[in-house]
């Protein structure tokens, strides 16, 4: 029954279209989110996550599309944290925690004084991926090209700067700049992949695939790749248990990222006691 279910859904193509901007969206968070927690940005991400809600709201209360609206501002509200993390004396934790509940905040107020606004609360705080249109695909497809091609190109770069800024400072890394279009690729993400989670989950759809795959790998590149696999893996997953049981779709991926983080820890904590076994002695 939930099998016939979800075989007919797939036939729909709001349900088709649903799966692919999963997959896009699932993808480059993933890969992402891989130097996110590398560089103590996991906050960050849900500081951008709450800041959306205000773009929405902004939209709305301006006539403008939110969808639209939500790019731009999410750009220039990353880069206006980046300034402030860079130029005040405040602890990093203390001012994210101050723009992000101070953000949703004023987006709950303005929406509360608009009757433009005919979607429910639910959809932006928990994602309504089933909402995607032909032209949020195009968007979130053309922004995992442009993703896929930054981490290509910028790979070497971006680990040098993870792993040691000062070194990359030294070898003439161009550090500002790329910390800018990391911060700037990361806000689209997160602001593209509202629709498939939405405000109260991006953090973790950002984070969890990582701090799985963090678990199985040796190598960044390797660590990259696998955190994209299991975004995608969890899109599509979540999408399918939402489909035949009629869960509601952004807590079903993150349900889904979620179970492979814990079971990664479950195995490799089995993994570490047999070896760990292994290598006793016989009269140890």
């Amino acid at each position: 029954m939930i099998l016939e279910r979800i075989i007919d859904l797939l036939q729909l193509p709001f349900m088709q279209r649903a799966l692919w901007a999963g997959i896009f969206t699932g993808g480059m968070a993933g890969a992402l989110g891989s130097f996110t927690i590398l560089r103590q940005l996991s906050f960050f991400s849900d500081a951008l996550g709450h800041s959306a809600l205000l773009g929405i709201s902004l939209g709305i209360i301006l006539g403008l599309n939110p969808s639209v609206m939500l790019l731009p501002f999410a750009v220039v509200f990353a880069l206006g944290v980046t300034y402030l993390l860079e130029h005040t004396r405040l602890w990093t934790d203390a001012l994210l925690n101050i723009i992000y509940s101070a953000s949703l905040a004023v987006a709950v107020i303005l929406l509360s004084m608009s009757d433009r606004y005919q979607g429910g609360l639910n959809n932006l705080l928990f994602g309504d991926i089933l909402a995607v249109r032909p032209a949020d695909l195009v968007m979130s497809g053309t922004l995992c090209a442009l993703v896929g091609i930054f981490i290509l190109l910028t790979l070497r770069v971006q680990l040098l700067i993870t792993v040691n800024e000062a070194l990359a400072v030294a070898r003439g890394a161009a550090v500002g700049i790329q910390r800018l279009l990391f911060i700037t690729l990361l806000a689209l993400v997160v602001a593209v992949s509202i629709k498939t989670v939405g405000v109260l989950l991006i953090s973790a759809f950002v984070v969890i695939p990582a701090c799985g795959a963090r678990l199985w790998s040796r190598q960044f590149s390797q660590y990259v790749v696998l955190a994209a696999l299991v975004g995608v893996s969890s899109a599509i997953v979540g999408m399918l248990l939402s489909a035949g049981m009629n869960w509601p779709s952004g807590p079903s991926i993150v349900v889904c990222q979620l179970a492979f983080f814990l079971g990664s820890i479950a195995i490799n904590a089995l993994r570490g006691a047999w070896l760990h076994r292994g290598q006793k002695s016989p009269t140890g």
